[in-house]
């Protein structure tokens, strides 16, 4: 049942107004002057006198009829009435606008995408105002946004409503929902509202502070796009590996998915020239993998494009692009005095060593370190041995005695086809009382190894750097014996050179940059499509890193010694799949999407306004313009 409110009741003291209009009328009798040639007139003037009373001209009185009906119409109006929907009355309200790449699915061919259509509903949500209520819109997508400050202006809402855009980026909740958490500690909020197409994760690492009402869109049309794009490295140049996937679209009338096959067409682009173009039959909720060979010696840019044959409600996914470097030899240094690393190294091909009888570049892609202090060039992947990091003091001690590798981390690209089992170490790391893995890991550590009394290998990976830890020294025990010596080495090199993109390349997804190894100190410049544009300095290790990529193309660095290109593309499997999920699941609570259709208060005070404009024109007609003929 809908009860009516008053959302500005205190406006009611206007209808005090009534008491002067009233004794208004009691004083505006105004008599007329009569010239009479008998006494006898005398009595019909006090007649009339006695009728024009004020009290019996209040009885009648069709003019102050229509003024009292008229004032309590503008009032009523004033009070800001509401014609209850069984909405909670949320006087601060966070709208959470889902705009990510699936926004754009158009629900059919000439059809309006999910953006449209959640536009229509936050617009008829900031058409229903009341006036005691504010609404803060914000964009979320892979990041949060915050469009408007808490407002009732409908005018800023509305502009703000129409800039919003679709991004083509993957869909990410949780900054939308600790933006509105961090607001909730400003503003008394109850209820946050999130209007999405349900193509978000399930799973949610959030503990909401609030009610959040999910208001599910209906789906998008049938897509197929681009969902993944790499290469790896051949003996006679690259063998690329692409992945197109088609949506699983339901048939309401037997609830299912139907089998029906969608033609693609495809072509390849190399440098911006087609080298291969063919059709694809894709069948729907499935992926069809495409293999190409791309002979070259050098550096190259490849473009992957499609085309479905019918009907398409994405576009965003259709391209994709991948950059190929040059091959060259993987820059390692290793100090003489490591003879039993250079050693190792000196067996494995494709490998410039230095020391050697060149000069040392600034930078290397591996190194190979001994001792607290580091010499040489900067390098993406460290390999240190023999000593405990300074930040990591205060949890453990490398003392002299006997200990052994107990259990190791066999899954751990360093450590595989490594047998360290009955390996005997002359250094004996000794945790400090109190301390254990979790310690470890707070400071950004991963234990791939360790004896019975703490750890005894490390690895971190912050900031683009890859740095591993012996804790022994490897000379001081019985590994560089072992056949597993050699590939542990090995594996270092191969590491090195996978994140030198030496092995495969991979294309990337839009969102962020991968971090760029570029000169430390550096002031470089990213554009890319749509005129994005985006300053950084690389930081004292020449590390560059999160540069925005929020839209599909190609991006160029300049700034640095050489300029680098990326290439930016969608892949994303839940994008392009369209699919949607009907409850969100937080640690505490699962909220699941809303039955009904956002419910808002009616705000009524149109119609009052519009009947005390009605009042004022039957008024001035009656009195003003009446026809002849008509009964006064």
């Amino acid at each position: 049942m809908s009860w009516p409110g008053f959302s500005a009741l205190m406006n009611a003291w206007w209808f005090l107004l009534l008491v002067p209009l009233i004794i208004f009328y009691f004083l505006k009798l105004r008599r007329p002057r009569f010239d009479v040639p008998s006494l006898a007139l005398w009595r019909q003037v006090v007649n009339d006198q006695r009728v024009n009373s004020p009290f019996q001209k209040f009885k009648r009185n069709l003019l102050l009829l229509f003024q009292i009906l008229l004032l309590c119409s503008l009032i009523i109006g004033a009070m800001q009435p509401y014609l209850s929907r069984g909405a909670e009355q949320a006087r601060f309200l966070p709208v959470l606008i889902d705009n990510s790449a699936s926004m754009a699915a158009l629900d059919g061919p000439n059809g309006k995408s999910r953006l449209d259509d959640a536009k229509e509903k936050v617009s008829k949500l900031i058409d229903d105002l009341l006036a005691d209520q504010r609404l803060c819109l914000i964009s979320v997508n892979s990041t949060a946004r915050k469009l408007t400050d808490f407002t009732d202006n409908k005018r800023v809402l509305k502009d703000a409503l129409a800039q919003l855009d679709v991004t083509q980026v993957p869909s990410r909740l949780e900054d939308g929902l600790r933006l509105a958490q961090a607001m909730s500690r400003v503003q008394p909020i109850e209820t946050v509202v999130l209007i999405s197409d349900g193509n978000v994760p399930a799973d949610i690492e959030f503990e909401l502070p609030f009610k959040l009402n999910f208001q599910k869109l209906g789906p998008g049309g049938a897509n197929i796009g681009i969902v993944d794009f790499n290469a790896r490295r051949s003996r006679t140049g690259w063998d690329v590996f692409a992945r197109i996937e088609a949506t699983q679209q339901k048939d309401d009338s037997r609830n299912g998915p139907p089998t029906a096959r969608s033609l693609c067409e495809y072509e390849l682009l190399q440098n911006g020239q087609s080298i291969k173009q063919e059709s694809v039959s894709i069948d729907g909720g499935r992926a069809e993998r495409l293999v190409f060979k791309v002979p070259t010696t050098i550096a190259a840019s490849l473009e992957l494009r499609i085309k479905p044959d019918g009907f398409d409600s994405m576009t965003t996914d259709d391209v994709a692009y991948l950059e190929l470097p040059a091959p060259r030899q993987l820059t390692v240094f290793c100090p003489r005095s490591m003879e039993t690393y250079r050693n190792a190294l000196e067996n494995l091909p494709d490998i410039l060593l230095f020391p050697g009888d060149s000069d040392e570049p600034k930078a290397v892609d591996v190194k190979f370190a001994e001792g607290p202090i580091e010499i040489g060039p900067e390098s993406r992947v460290t390999f240190h041995v023999g000593f405990v990091p300074d930040e990591l003091s205060k949890l453990v001690e490398l003392v002299s005695g006997q200990s052994e590798v107990v259990d190791w981390r066999r899954t751990a690209p360093l450590l595989q086809h490594v047998q360290l089992l009955d390996v005997q170490i002359a250094d004996d790391p000794k945790l400090e009382k109190g301390v254990g893995e979790r310690d470890f890991e707070v400071a950004g550590y991963e234990i791939l190894a360790q004896s019975r009394s703490g750890p005894l290998i490390l690895e971190r990976d912050r900031d683009g750097r890859l740095d591993y830890h012996f804790l022994f020294h490897s000379d001081r025990s019985s590994l560089v014996y072992r056949v597993g010596f050699p590939i542990l080495v090995q594996n270092v090199i191969q590491i090195a050179a996978q994140r030198a993109g030496l092995l495969d390349a991979k294309a990337h997804g839009t969102g962020t940059l991968p971090p760029q190894r570029i000169t430390p100190d550096t002031a470089v410049q990213v554009t890319g499509p749509n005129g994005y544009t985006e300053s950084a300095t690389s930081d004292k290790n020449g590390f560059v890193s999160g540069l925005g990529a929020p839209y599909v193309g190609t991006y160029e660095m300049t700034g640095a010694e050489t300029p680098l290109k990326l290439g930016v593309s969608l892949l994303s499997s839940s994008e392009t799949g369209l699919s949607t999920v009907d409850v969100l699941k937080f640690p505490e609570v699962p909220v699941h999407a809303a039955a009904t259709v956002l419910k808002t208060d009616q705000p009524l005070w149109r119609w009052f306004a519009l009947g005390g404009l009605c009042f004022l024109l039957v008024e001035w007609w009656y009195f003003q313009k009446r026809p002849s003929g008509v009964p006064a």
